[in-house]
C-alpha cells in the first residue's frame, strides 16, 4: 500500500471524510504554510522570497522584529541563522539605542541574500545515513543535518547570558545537545554520527562520574 492508500485507510478507520472536490492528486509539488514540497525536497515559497528581498531597511525596533519574525520563520534554510541576525537582535533589546550601523546593514544584506538564494533541503527518509555537524563560537551555535551527504536542516541560535562564560569545550558539548534535542523527531533510536571540531569531547563518555 503506497502514501496515498496509508491516508485512505486511516481516514476510513476513523470514519473521517475528505471532499473529493478540495483533494488534488498526482501533483509534482505543493504549496504548504509557506514552502513548496516535491519530489526534490523542500523549499522557500518564491512569493515569501520576493516580499524579503524587496523589504525596506528597518527603521524601529518593531521593524526589525518584523523582518526577523519572517526570515526566523525559514532559518533551517540559513547556515549560522542566529549569527548573521545577532547585530539586528541586539537592537531590539530594551534600553538599547536604535543606531542602524555597518554591521546592521551587512546583516540585514546577507540575511536577505541568504533566503533569496536558498538551497532546496532534503526530505529525511529511513533511520539511516544520518550526520550532524556541530560548531560554537563566542557569539552562539550552529549545527547541520544531513542524510546520505543532502542537507535536511540548519539550526542555530546565540548564546544565552551564563553560556557567555563557559570554556570552549562545554560550548561544544552544548552544541551537541542543542542539536540532538531540536532534530530528536528524526534521531531518537536510530544511529547518528556526531561530528564536532573540538578534540577532548571524544573522552566524555570515558570520563568517571
Amino acid at each position: 500500500m503506497g502514501p496515498l492508500g496509508c491516508v485512505l485507510q486511516v481516514l476510513k478507520d476513523h470514519q473521517l471524510y475528505s471532499k473529493f472536490s478540495k483533494c488534488e492528486f498526482w501533483l509534482r509539488s505543493i504549496d504548504f504554510l509557506g514552502h513548496i514540497v516535491s519530489s526534490n525536497g523542500i523549499k522557500v515559497d518564491p512569493k515569501k522570497t520576493d516580499a524579503v528581498k524587496g523589504w525596506p531597511r528597518p527603521l524601529t525596533p518593531t521593524d526589525i522584529r518584523s523582518f526577523l519574525g519572517l526570515t526566523g520563520y525559514y532559518r533551517r534554510f540559513v547556515e549560522d541563522f542566529s549569527s548573521i541576525a545577532s547585530p539586528l537582535t541586539a537592537l531590539t533589546q530594551k534600553k538599547t539605542k536604535f543606531v542602524w550601523s555597518e554591521a546592521c546593514e551587512k546583516s540585514f544584506q546577507e540575511l536577505k541574500d541568504r533566503l533569496t538564494s536558498a538551497s532546496v533541503l532534503t526530505l529525511s527518509e529511513g533511520t539511516d545515513g544520518f550526520v550532524v555537524y556541530c560548531d560554537a563560537s563566542r557569539v552562539g551555535l550552529g549545527c547541520v543535518l544531513m542524510q546520505h551527504g543532502k542537507v535536511i536542516a540548519y539550526a542555530s541560535r546565540q548564546l544565552k547570558v551564563h553560556e557567555k562564560n563557559y570554556p570552549t569545550q562545554d560550548l561544544e558539548l552544548a552544541v551537541v545537545v542543542f542539536a540532538l534535542k531540536i532534530w530528536r523527531h528524526c534521531l531518537y533510536g536510530v544511529h547518528v554520527d556526531v561530528f564536532t571540531d573540538h578534540k577532548s569531547l571524544q573522552y566524555v563518555f570515558s570520563q568517571k562520574t
